[in-house]
């Protein structure tokens, strides 16, 4: 053409680089670019675009580029093609680069751009640029665009933000299968299995074609939570679609059977497939492991040999994962000893996999010499390490590691700051933690998910609650382990209405719950005897498939015997597998709390004969138990065993030892049980102040409430109950009231019903009851039946019938079936003489059905309880004690005792009266210990109704005539009868 003297235009040179591109070279496609230059064609746009697609063909990117940048005016397809080969050469950060230029230029993306950006943003990208770029897609009205809509799902789940993804996938009109295999994909990788099984389940039924990539990554997820039924039906259904040869599919196949322990079916598959690849391998050797057959796992480790394939460092890694999880350190060992001849000594993964080895198998020394010989940049080592401490409990080394790592130049990560803070958490380091907290929100790792939920966790664990709560409620997007680290926190903590709450807002936010959360959601509900609750919430876990989880059946256990089904608990005790000391722990401390107390020493009797070790808490629970059946013989035999077991150290064990020499009547053994100890908190003072203040020793108690609060331990509700009664006891009217007025001026603590009825026995006892009335009405609280019992009862003392008929009408109100109410009213008319109305009560009590609980006294001789009842006969010593009962009246006569029972009958019954009916349970019962325990030993009656005041001064004498100590414990408290005098001064 240019011999015959034609000049070529731009449509010829445009048929010539089409040549070039489609049959010919790239040096012809070289020339003709040089030609164009020459003849000053390379303003034209046409041109330009071929000669980037030439360029791009023959592989010379940079070619392109040069074209690019020299072009007057760069059409958008340009820009896209440019962008796509950034994309497929990874070249990243040049796409954003060329994306931001684009916006400069004001060029109007489309969906090729968009997509191919969103693409090139990797993990390094921050991630507040793939927003941006997300919200101007919604501005261009690409937001429904599969296009884009499928990388920005796969973007959002490597960043964790489920919900986030979620929403793109629902936006997508026309779901392709990309949109489905991310969604799907996504939630799996990001510990949503069950949703990813759901969605798969929705693709198939909606007539998507399905790939082998998909199954793989449904596979994995059925491998995750163990979903092994449906991943054998995935597995036929894989053979029906004809993958069952596609590598991909054998791979997570090998895995879920060999997860299943079915190592049968995992070898037949890997044997059968056409071919493999270093996944292959490592699924299967990690099986053989993982069920205890490291030999064969070696074999197979040397057989990849034989399959032309050379073990590389993930093969090896998998092998020492294997090793670590079986703690197999000996074949860990000899694997170092290969890394070592093969030379991946430096491959980072392999000293990750080579240190955690070494720290799960506990050999910490070994673990740290090894580390001190690999990169210090790596900061999974770091982290490791800080595992490792953590695992000794040793804070001191980890808070070292944590520091050292910083002045190396070393960033935490994600990672790194939940290690140290677990083990702040398990230690109680609170102050460290709220260090490294602070540091979080510098780094700005306060709003990962991750590193959120382990410190809500510390938070929970320590009772900070407020705190932890809003660390929850500041999370973006919540993830299940956040939600139950809360819950369980507020369970732990016995806030178990909120823990309830709580759950219930996680499940209405779309959140499936985990087996913490269901055994955490069941024990608040034992908590509050929430039965019905508890029942359901236990059929949620079986449905999502934690029906054989042991937390979960410790806290069904816990939960029936909270709520007194002895033989439910029992049939939840029986059905766990594998019971642990947890397990005998919520049926133990489950009896005891609801009242169950033979049930619970019983069981408590059963686990220690069965050899099962016994903890602190066990030991609480029987000691609990005991203290309420008032069995200080067996008391002291556990008390004994936790000596023994080094238990007694435990404050928590030694406050319920307190509690039960108090209960039991024996206050000097309280005492000294508080005295020994070495570390004392506000429940052991309150247990001693209670003791002393039921004891009737007044003064000792205030004593002890004012070291109390020199030591610096502050005092709570349950402590001013304790020193109330004692100013009560003693008849301190004004050092009462004062104290009473310091709980919420100086204590920050408002009173309760039980304090206000401290104040009004106090001011009962000292005759004020006009005094005590104008308190009660003046009370910013309603008066409870407590309080117009603790009136009626001064009353009777006092015989002041108008406040007494005052106070009756008001307790009839609140519990007009009480019998004890009617009791105190007819006895107040009697003492006073007024016999037609005490009769009338009486007849208005038989009117409506209100039938008087009988009063019953107990006594322990030689480990057996003997319990009588009023003027009973059928004890089999019973004529020995009415004998001995007769000689003790004579004795008590003599010194000048004078029956008082009279006092409540009129002329008419006394003379009508058998004598025995009117011997009440208590005279019995000690005068049967009187006659079977040797002089030496106190004897100890327990009563379930009050003391009546001739039974009071009879047991005077009677300690006179015997020099013997006697103590009564009653329905309101202790009596020390001892030289005719008792402890509570004559008013009880």
């Amino acid at each position: 053409m240019e011999e015959r003297g034609l000049r070529a235009n731009s449509q010829t040179f445009l048929w010539l680089l089409e040549g070039c591109i489609n049959y010919g070279s790239f040096s012809d496609g070289f020339k003709l670019h040089g030609k164009i230059l020459k003849m000053g064609f390379y303003s034209e746009q046409v041109l330009c675009d071929r000669l980037i697609d030439l360029y791009l063909k023959f592989g010379d990117l940079k070619g392109a580029v040069k074209v690019f940048e020299d072009m007057r005016v760069r059409p958008l397809s340009c820009w896209n093609k440019i962008i796509h080969r950034f994309v497929v050469e990874k070249f990243n950060c040049h796409v954003l680069s060329l994306f931001q230029q684009m916006m400069k230029e004001e060029v109007k993306p489309d969906e090729k751009t968009f997509a191919g950006v969103l693409r090139a943003c990797s993990a390094d990208v921050p991630f507040y640029y793939v927003e941006q770029i997300h919200a101007r897609t919604i501005t261009h009205g690409y937001e429904t665009s599969p296009w884009i809509c499928n990388p920005l799902i796969d973007l959002y789940f490597k960043n964790n933000f489920v919900n986030s993804a979620r929403k793109v996938f629902d936006d997508i009109q026309k779901k392709d299968s990309v949109s489905w295999v991310a969604m799907i994909s996504g939630l799996s990788q990001c510990g949503y299995e069950q949703e990813a099984i759901h969605l798969f389940c929705q693709m198939h039924t909606s007539g998507f074609c399905l790939t082998p990539y998909i199954f793989s990554s449904v596979l994995s997820a059925c491998t995750k939570i163990g979903f092994f039924d449906f991943g054998e039906q995935l597995h036929s259904l894989a053979l029906k679609q004809g993958f069952s040869k596609e590598i991909y599919v054998c791979n997570a196949l090998v895995t879920l059977y060999s997860r299943l322990g079915n190592l049968i079916s995992a070898e037949q598959i890997f044997n059968t497939m056409l071919e493999r690849d270093g996944v292959s391998y490592n699924s299967l050797i990690s099986g053989l492991a993982q069920q205890g057959y490291g030999d064969r796992a070696l074999k197979l480790f040397k057989k990849m040999h034989l399959d032309s394939l050379k073990p590389d460092c993930v093969t090896v890694a998998s092998l020492l994962s294997a090793c670590a999880l079986v703690r197999d350190i000996l074949k860990g060992r000899q694997l170092h000893s290969y890394v070592i001849k093969a030379g991946m000594s430096s491959d980072i993964i392999l000293e990750g996999s080579l240190l955690d080895l070494y720290v799960k198998c506990s050999d910490i020394e070994t673990a740290h010499d090894f580390f001190l010989t690999t990169e210090s940049e790596n900061v999974v080592l770091w982290n490791m390490m800080l595992v490792a401490y953590g695992q000794l409990d040793n804070l001191t080394d980890s808070a070292q590691i944590f520091t050292q790592m910083q002045m190396e130049g070393i960033v935490p990560n994600q990672f790194t700051y939940p290690s140290i803070l677990r083990t702040c958490t398990s230690l109680g380091a609170l102050d460290l933690g709220e260090q490294i907290h602070t540091q979080v929100l510098k780094t700005g790792f306060q709003f990962n998910v991750y590193v959120s939920s382990v410190l809500i966790d510390m938070y929970a664990k320590h009772g900070e609650l407020v705190t932890a709560l809003k660390i929850l409620r500041r999370i973006k997007e919540k993830d299940v382990v956040s939600w139950t680290a809360m819950i369980a926190g507020y369970a732990q903590h016995g806030m178990f209405t909120e823990a309830l709450n709580l759950f219930e807002e996680m499940q209405d936010q779309g959140i499936q719950s985990d087996n913490i959360g269901f055994a955490s959601a069941i024990s608040a509900c034992a908590g509050i005897q929430a039965l019905d609750q508890g029942r359901q919430i236990h059929a949620q876990s079986c449905v999502s498939g934690y029906s054989d989880d042991l937390s979960i059946g410790n806290a069904l256990v816990s939960l029936y015997a909270r709520c007194g089904k002895v033989r439910e608990a029992y049939i939840a005790f029986d059905k766990i597998f594998a019971k642990d000391n947890i397990s005998w722990n919520s049926l133990v401390s489950g009896f005891s709390r609801s009242g169950y107390f033979e049930e619970a020493l019983k069981l408590f009797a059963q686990m220690n004969k069965a050899g099962q070790e016994i903890n602190a808490f066990t030991f609480g629970s029987a000691v609990s138990a005991a203290a309420n059946v008032t069995n200080v013989k067996l008391g002291k035999q556990i008390h004994a065993m936790i000596k023994k077991t080094g238990y007694d150290s435990e404050s928590e064990v030694s406050n319920v030892l307190i509690t039960l020499y108090s209960k039991c009547g024996s206050i000097d053994d309280a005492k000294r049980q508080f005295f020994e100890m070495n570390e004392k908190n506000e429940v052991s003072w309150n247990a001693i102040i209670t003791a002393y203040s039921q004891h009737g020793k007044g003064f000792e108690a205030l004593s002890l409430f004012e070291d109390m609060k020199q030591l610096g331990v502050l005092p709570n509700h349950v402590t001013f109950v304790g020193v109330l009664s004692a100013c009560s006891h003693v008849g301190l009217v004004d050092e009462g009231i004062s104290y009473f007025k310091s709980m919420s001026e100086v204590h920050n603590l408002i009173p309760k019903p039980e304090h206000y009825a401290c104040i009004v026995d106090l001011l009962g006892r000292s005759g004020l009851l006009s005094r005590a009335r104008r308190f009660i009405e003046g009370m910013p609280i309603q008066p409870d039946a407590m309080i117009w019992r603790t009136l009626l009862s001064a009353c009777i003392v006092h015989k002041n019938i108008d406040i007494g008929e005052f106070a009756a009408r008001h307790l009839l109100e609140l519990e007009p079936k009480d019998s004890a109410t009617y009791v105190l009213l007819s006895n107040m008319y009697a003492v006073t003489g007024k016999w037609g109305c005490r009769d009338r009560t009486r007849r208005i009590m038989k009117d409506r059905g209100v039938k008087k609980e009988p009063g019953r006294s107990w006594i322990e001789v030689n480990n057996s309880v003997h319990a009588f009842f009023v003027g009973d006969q059928k004890h089999p010593r019973a004529d020995m004690i009415y004998e001995y009962l007769r000689d003790l009246n004579e004795q008590a006569a003599q010194i000048g005792y004078v029956p008082q029972h009279n006092n409540l009958l009129s002329e008419a019954e006394r003379g009508q009266r058998d004598p025995t009916q009117i011997i009440h349970s208590e005279k019995l019962a000690i005068a049967f210990g009187l006659l079977s325990l040797s002089s030496s030993t106190p004897i100890r009656v327990f009563k379930n109704l009050r003391v009546c005041g001739d039974c009071h001064s009879w047991i005077k004498y009677v300690s006179v005539t015997t020099n013997r100590a006697i103590i009564v414990r009653d329905a309101y408290r202790f009596h020390h009868f001892e030289g005719g005098v008792c402890s509570c001064k004559d008013y009880w």
